[in-house]
């Protein structure tokens, strides 16, 4: 049942474009403040690869999360459109929510964001959320804390919390909508992101992919939905493609006798199936794509640009 909006309160409702460098938590930070799982994670950094938006309705707000790529050094082309798509995304947000891990000092990625930001000719508000707190080291907090100020105007809040553990959660929800703009909402109550089932499943099986596999290989992979078929009371039917860039590659993700990919399927299915609360059937095969990650034409066809400007 939809909630409904108490009329002594001035309803604030704007778009949050949520920034960072890889692996600080962004995706993870979203899933926490919505209560439930929209948008992939994992240990590794750049798991998020396109912007997808998480929305939160609230009786008194409605803020709309822009999940970003991780900010980063670029060593190939995709990297260069990931930077791109993070960029974009701070155009015309109501808010920039900028996540760092607070429990290390500032990177040079951390930098360059910090040098992004200044040079933005909107007058834009930003919240610095200062993640990780319950990994800071012992004595360091107030130095760390510090540093990150320092990148920051002074007037910048900076909210500490734990994204994995929910502290500090309330805290960084109310400064986002005190400083959003008075307006209805933008979205019906019980929509809570803008990607289709199909696109969130690619993202899923990606997911078990980097969960599961070990050194570069997971950052070489990409995932096509061929067929998503609706089966009533069966549930649903996903066909996908892991793509890889070598033939080595591909017997790793297949594994010894078929092993891996069955790991992979596996923990990919029982995610969809969380995520869209019905059974789930999943087919999963395994082709090389050369070099794709650097092939301009490859990476428009998945849905990325790095030319554009």
């Amino acid at each position: 049942m939809p909630k409904k909006k108490s009329p002594a309160i001035e309803f604030r409702s704007g778009f949050v474009a949520v920034i960072g460098r890889p692996n600080v938590g962004k995706s993870t930070l979203i899933n926490a403040l919505l209560g439930q799982k929209v948008a992939a994670v994992s240990p590794r950094p750049q798991t998020t690869r396109r912007t997808q938006l998480g929305i939160l309705s609230l009786d008194q707000a409605q803020i709309i999360f822009v999940d970003t790529p991780g900010l980063h050094n670029p060593h190939h082309k995709l990297g260069k459109a990931l930077n791109l798509t993070a960029e974009e995304a701070l155009e015309g947000v109501d808010l920039v929510l900028w996540l760092v891990d607070i429990s290390v000092e500032p990177t040079d990625e951390d930098q360059r964001i910090a040098s992004l930001l200044a040079g933005l000719t909107s007058q834009t508000p930003l919240v610095l959320a200062l993640n990780k707190t319950d990994l800071v080291p012992a004595g360091k907090l107030d130095s760390h804390r510090e540093a990150y100020q320092a990148l920051v105007p002074p007037e910048t809040a900076l909210i500490p919390i734990s994204a994995a553990h929910g502290a500090g959660l309330l805290d960084l929800q109310d400064a986002l909508i005190t400083r959003l703009p008075a307006r209805p909402p933008e979205y019906p109550d019980d929509q809570i992101t803008d990607l289709y089932e199909r696109d969130i499943a690619a993202d899923l099986i990606r997911e078990a992919c980097l969960s599961h596999l070990r050194d570069e290989v997971p950052h070489a992979i990409v995932v096509r939905i061929d067929e998503f078929t609706e089966r009533n009371e069966k549930g649903a039917f996903i066909a996908a493609t892991i793509f890889v860039e070598r033939d080595s590659q591909k017997g790793i993700v297949i594994g010894k006798g078929g092993e891996m990919l069955k790991k992979i399927g596996t923990s990919a299915r029982a995610e969809i199936e969380a995520m869209s609360g019905r059974k789930v059937f999943l087919q999963v095969r395994v082709k090389v794509l050369k070099d794709w990650r650097n092939d301009e034409e490859l990476l428009k066809r998945f849905g990325y640009d790095p030319g554009r400007k």
